[in-house]
């Protein structure tokens, strides 16, 4: 024991404090310079664990060598192993033949003949990486050099190959890969494929982040016999309370492809810029406020719809509406009071031009929120709005409106019965200006005043049962009319745009007041809840009952019911029924499965408004959508859609496919029809797409969530409000 401790001390001496070498070993023994261990050997150097048989270490040159079931230990993260390391401690290198390195957060492995490190650099001569089982990988990568840094680490390979069960599939003369979760710059997974209208695909991202605030995507991509492009994403972080994304993309059409598909544009590009700041006027005005403020943008332009058919080559993601809005909201709220300022922009995709249509720039709004007398018996709120009604040409308009509902409540017979008078008090002025449609007539300024009283009475009562509870609700609402008066433009229109019929024609652009029709409705509701609290049963019948002459006399009969049939199927049904008709003008029905790995939907949607049909517009919608997905096992997974529209007779988008996952890869394949709106020189249209997706997922490298996709959870510490 004692000629152990003095060797030990003896190794001490001969280095700077900083690289302290610890050797413990069964048995020592030391001939001139050179010192010899034996027997379970024990090395500890800086961040270095590592064991061996044999070790020797010659005092003059500073190298330590290790022979023999070596397993060496880097921090907490990289386990190597081989038959023979070599430590230069005067120069900090070290050697190891053959080379074995595991990292054990990514569980990536690296195999080579000899590997060479120093100071933070690590050099591999030829081998081989993986991430799966390294006796029989799925896939590896083949290199013929390779070099790492421990401090970035960043590992480069050099000439890599690609197999897939021992069969070439990709070359590439560089390959780059992070070995941890930082954010840095590089090229990311590419994308590709083959189309008989559009041809090859192949879209390469570009990930830059050169600083800890921001992070730019770059996108460029080439449709061979369609054209060329490249979308863009910049994100950014400038407070601990706020940050925004600017997209913007663009996209130049062949000239044969577009003539051969008449599409309205040759080239397609937009751009989208969305901003969210939690506590705008305490930052930017360097207040004190008490109250909370906000500011959201959410802004897009683009000249048509394929703008987003082409920002990915799965169109099926895509949210192809042919409504784009934009909008900025600013507010500011108290427990008393809240002020907002709203901004709302419409553009129509399927129009060449959107000079005339209606836009709200901006709103202005005050709301005094609820406050009571009288030991909260009597309640009063006050709701104030100003829409500037804009648009380029023709009439535009200056709306303001005055909301104070007045409610007076009670309740008797111990609470079982609750009741309830409100006075509704609303006011609505228009200013016009603008030039003058040909076809409308004069729209004069005016105003218009109403109100009307409602009149409610309610219970609820509960019943316990042994495996049940049971919640039935009542109530009962009469609404009536009280007064109104109406000049100007409300006078002039008040009856024509009452009309239904008449609601799109342009002298009712402006008019948006509903009528309140004096009537009862009467409301039933009752829940059923198992012994554990879930519930089995929610059911709700309403009923209108009018009172009005010009009215029908009773109003849509709506029944909803959400069924849970069991623990693995629901039920949903939601019915309006008008007797004038004697037709349903709605009914939607939707049943689910999700147990012992299948998760199933299929809905039906009718809707019919019982209006005139004519060339543009059809009176009801019928449309069906569903879904169907099974885990076989932790392997095995497999995916069906299909949506179909049958008004039109249309398929809308069908899917099937499935996915094999392996701990170390992924592969899947999907048959996707997909019908994306395009704009063409008559208008909008549509095309009708096929595809083939095939997704190979080579894990870890190419694991979801990775550097580019965790910015926002990524916050550096002088933006965390630290």
């Amino acid at each position: 024991m004692l000629k152990l401790l003095t060797l030990f001390i003896l190794f001490v001496s001969f280095l700077n404090a900083s690289d302290k070498v610890e050797i413990y070993a069964s048995s020592m023994e030391s001939e001139d310079n050179t010192v010899k261990a034996y027997g379970g050997v024990t090395v500890v150097y800086k961040d270095y664990f590592l064991s061996a048989e044999e070790a020797v270490y010659d005092k003059n040159s500073s190298d330590l060598e290790l022979f023999k079931n070596i397993r060496a230990t880097y921090g907490k993260e990289y386990k190597l192993l081989g038959d023979y390391a070599k430590l230069n401690l005067a120069n900090k290198e070290r050697t190891f033949k053959p080379f074995f390195m595991l990292e054990k957060t990514s569980e990536v492995w690296m195999s080579a003949d000899e590997g060479y490190a120093k100071d933070t650099d690590l050099n591999i001569d030829s081998g081989v990486m993986s991430g799966c089982n390294p006796n029989d990988p799925l896939w590896k990568m083949e290199f013929t050099s390779s070099n790492y840094n421990t401090d970035t680490k960043w590992l480069n390979l050099y000439n890599a190959r690609i197999y897939i069960y021992d069969i070439p599939v990709i070359y590439t003369p560089y390959f780059g890969y992070s070995l941890d979760t930082t954010r840095r710059t590089g090229l990311l997974i590419p994308a590709f494929g083959i189309s008989d209208a559009e041809g090859f695909y192949y879209e390469q991202p570009i990930y830059i982040a050169e600083q800890n605030w921001w992070d730019l995507q770059l996108k460029p991509q080439v449709r061979t016999n369609r054209g060329y492009g490249g979308y863009s994403e910049f994100r950014f972080i400038d407070s601990a309370i706020s940050k925004g994304t600017l997209t913007a993309g663009y996209f130049k059409e062949k000239e044969s492809y577009s003539l051969e598909n008449e599409l309205a544009h040759d080239s397609h590009y937009g751009f989208n810029f969305e901003y969210d700041n939690k506590d705008l006027l305490n930052q930017w005005f360097g207040t004190s406020l008490e109250g909370q403020s906000g500011l959201y943008i959410d802004i897009n332009n683009m000249n048509d719809v394929d703008y987003i058919n082409l920002s990915t080559n799965d169109s099926t993601q895509n949210a192809t509406a042919t409504q784009i809005l934009s909008r900025a909201n600013l507010f500011y709220n108290t427990d008393k009071d809240y002020f907002g300022a709203y901004f709302k922009h419409y553009k129509d995709l399927t129009k060449q031009s959107n000079e005339n249509t209606l836009q709200k720039l901006p709103t202005f709004q005050y709301h005094s929120y609820l406050d009571t007398f009288f030991n909260n018996h009597l309640l009063y709120n006050v709701d104030i709005q100003s829409n500037n009604i804009y648009r380029e040409i023709n009439k535009k308009a200056i709306q303001t409106n005055l909301d104070i509902p007045v409610t007076l409540q009670t309740s008797v017979f111990d609470e079982y019965l609750n009741l309830s008078y409100k006075a509704q008090l609303f006011g609505q002025h228009s200013n016009f200006h603008g030039d003058e449609e040909i076809y409308s007539g004069d729209y004069r300024s005016g105003i218009f005043a109403r109100n009307y009283h409602v009149l409610k009475a309610s219970t609820q009562l509960t019943k316990a049962y042994e495996e049940l509870t049971h919640v039935v609700g009542f109530g009962a609402r009469y609404t009536s009319e009280g007064s109104e008066y109406s000049s100007g433009y409300y006078k002039d229109y008040n009856d024509f745009c009452a009309d239904t019929i008449n609601k799109s024609t342009p002298q009712c652009e402006f008019y948006n007041i509903t009528s309140v029709n004096e009537g009862l409705q009467l409301d039933f509701t009752q829940y059923i809840y198992d012994a554990s609290g879930n519930q089995k049963i929610y059911h709700r019948l309403a009923q209108n009952i009018g009172y009005n002459s010009s009215e029908s006399e009773i109003g849509e009969l709506e029944n909803e019911l959400d069924y849970q049939i069991n623990h693995s199927v629901n039920f949903y049904n939601n019915i309006l029924y008008n007797y004038d008709e004697h037709s349903f003008s709605k009914t939607f029905n939707r049943i689910s499965y999700i147990a012992n790995g299948f998760n199933i939907s299929f809905s039906h949607l009718y809707k019919d408004t019982f209006l005139p049909s004519s060339d543009t517009y059809s009176p009801f919608t019928s449309y069906i959508t569903s879904s169907a997905s099974y885990t076989f096992n932790e392997h095995y997974s497999y995916g069906a859609k299909w949506n179909h529209d049958l008004q039109t007779s249309l398929k809308k988008s069908s899917e099937i496919g499935f996915m094999y996952k392996k701990r170390c890869w992924d592969f899947g394949l999907r048959y996707v029809e997909n019908n994306r709106p395009v704009l063409t020189n008559n208008n909008s249209s549509s095309v009708y797409d096929r595809y083939l997706y095939f997704s190979i997922v080579l894990k870890p490298l190419m694991k979801q969530g990775g550097a580019a996709s965790d910015f926002a959870a990524r916050l550096p510490e002088t933006l965390q409000g630290k």
